[in-house]
């Protein structure tokens, strides 16, 4: 709106002289006057044209006033976060401990932002198990329990007297032991085209390895025994020729390599390789493929993806132990995926080996143990196999046992694969394959077919 001007004021009479009386101002009053006039019709003008504008608006129609509004901006849409590799999880949850964890669902923050994780952890299994660790008798405990097919870990539990806050599952401190016999074996089958029914000649005691019992020829009074029965017994000089006189080093390694020694396995928790040298000559060698030294070493985790490896027809699979992991918008940053790399055997090795596996169970060295529950309805109806190790630490104070094997209900999909290690004190107490018979009733003792199903992540906002 126009603001009219302030009127101008009288004129101040000049000192000494008297304003006329009557006929014609003077000059200064006839201009002062014209301005006047000039000041007051352009105030008038513009009364009139702000009147004009209002009376036009007034005669908008009133949807057309509206759309003169001020309309309300969209919330611009919070950014999709950018899917994390398991390499960016391990730095997020790093300080998590999964080992020995009674719930699955974890909740934690980093920074100002808030955070839920799924783990694949599977409850029941893991209380099952954690109460009956025996600490007194023991050192170290690792148990590791892994669906085979897509490589969820479905147990972690553990001891170590040394280190409270340590976890023995991903440690890769453990003498391999005869644990490598399952290498040897896959590469001679695969390589030489060996069976289970194949006769192996060797001499001496079964339980020793010196460098008479692996020359190429043993003595015509030698003893002999199948692949399988070799294998289930763990004999040492029979493994011991074989990766000597039969395979060679760059063999060895080959198999070795290819089931997961001397390199990185994906995993969302911090794992050490596990490792294994070859340097030396043809006994170093053979004291590798026999399992009969302590430089080879190897963690439970590892373990138990070489049996699934086994049980997955030769296909090496990445564990996990996170299914999803989710920000406070409820937006899922990670979902783990199952990956599969390249086929470690064919499935015919993988056959053979399955078989030499279910004879240690079932006549070798773990048959004491599970004979225990001959007649269980639960372990009755599965497919069982696995492998042994034994192994000290050269002070006489702790001796390492292994187990390393599978469970699986025949024409049917629920399957599990077991890897347990044990450093004894003194006194030898529970086992390792004692603690794979307590993982294997408890996950199987459900109904026939009945599978612990996977999580789904929450919906994305």
């Amino acid at each position: 709106m126009y603001h009219l001007r302030c009127q101008p004021a009288p004129a101040v009479p000049v000192a000494g002289r008297r304003p006329q009386a009557g006929g014609r101002p003077p000059a200064r009053r006839r201009t002062a006057a014209r301005r006047g006039w000039k000041t007051l019709a352009a105030a008038a003008a513009g009364l009139v044209l702000v009147s004009g504008i209002v009376v036009a608006m007034a005669g908008f129609r009133p949807a057309a006033r509206e759309g003169l509004q001020p309309q309300p901006v969209a919330p611009k849409p919070r950014a999709t976060p950018r899917p994390m590799a398991k390499q960016d999880v391990q730095e997020l949850i790093a300080g998590v401990n999964f080992l020995n964890r009674a719930d699955n669902r974890v909740e934690f923050r980093r920074g100002h932002a808030c955070f839920t994780l799924q783990a694949t952890l599977d409850a029941d299994l893991q209380q099952a198990l954690v109460p009956r660790l025996d600490r007194r008798n023991s050192r170290y405990i690792g148990i590791v329990a892994m669906e085979p097919a897509d490589g969820r870990v479905l147990a972690m539990a553990g001891y170590d007297k040394s280190n409270p806050d340590g976890n023995p599952c991903l440690d890769s401190r453990f003498p391999a032991a005869s644990i490598f016999k399952i290498i040897t074996a896959a590469a001679a089958v695969e390589t030489h085209d060996l069976n289970p029914g194949d006769m192996m000649r060797f001499s001496g005691d079964r339980y020793t390895l010196y460098k008479s019992q692996i020359n190429a020829r043993p003595p015509k009074n030698a003893n002999q025994l199948s692949l399988r029965d070799s294998f289930a017994q763990s004999v040492n000089p029979v493994f011991g020729r074989l990766g000597a006189n039969l395979l060679g080093k760059d063999v060895i390694e080959a198999y070795a390599e290819a089931f997961g020694f001397n390199r990185e396995i994906e995993f969302e928790l911090p794992l050490r390789p596990s490792r294994i040298e070859l340097a030396g000559g043809a006994f170093e060698l053979a004291e590798v493929a026999s399992g009969y030294n302590r430089t080879t070493r190897i963690s439970p985790l590892h373990g138990a993806a070489m049996a699934a490896a086994i049980l997955n027809q030769g296909r090496w699979v990445e564990p996990t132990i996170v299914d999803w992991v989710s920000n406070d918008a409820g937006q899922t940053v990670y979902q783990s995926r199952t990956v599969y790399r390249d086929q470690t055997i064919d499935r015919d090795t993988a056959k053979v080996l399955r078989q030499l596996m279910q004879a240690t169970v079932q006549s070798g060295t773990a048959h004491k143990e599970f004979q225990k529950h001959h007649g269980d309805k639960v372990l009755s109806r599965l497919e069982i196999g696995g492998k042994t190790g034994s192994m000290g630490d050269g002070t006489g104070e702790t001796r390492y046992d292994w187990f390393v094997g599978y469970a699986r209900e025949p024409q049917r999909s629920k399957q599990l694969v077991v890897a347990v290690v044990v450093a004894h004190e003194g006194l030898i107490g529970t086992r390792a394959a004692a603690y794979a018979v307590m993982a294997m009733r408890e996950y199987f003792q459900d109904p026939p077919g009945v599978l612990r199903t996977q999580v789904p992540p929450p919906p994305r906002s």
